[in-house]
């Protein structure tokens, strides 16, 4: 008797085995419980998300500047931008003359040549483009400031063509009247010449995002 109650719970467990495997065959496993989420509150569960109770039922506003960037940032990129295009330039300039005026044919005389010229012509273009770019920025931040735009009416970019006219003949008021004016005048078409030119390409002027290009 002893012999048969063994053998029957031996066969029984394997069997329980197998029904257990059949439920699941095919199944990544037992099914997830339903959770309802939209009973949960966020602002209990998780507080330090920032969600908070007071915020709850208010909107976020998120600051925005219509007229783009500060002074102080557009001043810091203008500047940057002219002055490695105006280290460029003057390298190159430099590169010509020391090529030119280089007093011996030995490759060390002609290396030297280059490098003096390349260092004094590219500093002082540098320099100069640097200090062009602030006396710009500062000049459109202050138009843009007082909207000059709303009293030009249909004369429009007024804040570069002012910006520009200012540079000029600020940059050359050392030089007399005659001189700032004519140094402001160029800068006035430069601006009306590069506006001509977005309008028949078809590009918003300022596209570049540099000075007035």
């Amino acid at each position: 008797t002893t012999t048969t109650t063994t053998t029957t719970t031996t066969t029984q467990e394997p069997q329980n085995k197998m029904s257990s495997r059949k439920d699941f065959e095919g199944d990544a496993g037992a099914p997830l419980p339903d959770f309802n989420v939209g009973a949960i509150d966020v602002s209990t569960v998780a507080p330090a998300y920032g969600i908070g109770r007071s915020q709850q039922q208010q909107p976020d506003y998120l600051d925005y500047d219509q007229k783009g960037r500060g002074v102080v940032v557009t001043m810091f990129a203008n500047t940057g931008m002219s002055y490695l295009l105006g280290i460029g330039v003057g390298g190159l300039v430099g590169f010509r003359e020391g090529l030119v005026h280089t007093p011996s044919s030995r490759f060390r005389v002609k290396l030297n040549s280059i490098l003096n010229h390349c260092g004094r012509h590219g500093s002082m273009y540098g320099n100069t483009a640097g200090v062009v770019a602030i006396m710009y920025s500062l000049f459109e931040g202050a138009a843009d400031h007082f909207e000059l735009d709303s009293y030009t009416g249909p004369l429009q970019p007024a804040s570069p063509a002012f910006a520009s006219f200012m540079t000029g003949a600020t940059f050359y008021s050392a030089a007399g009247p005659r001189v700032a004016a004519l140094a402001g005048t160029i800068g006035l078409g430069s601006v009306g010449v590069t506006y001509a030119a977005y309008s028949v390409l078809g590009l918003p002027f300022g596209y570049l995002g540099y000075m007035f290009f």
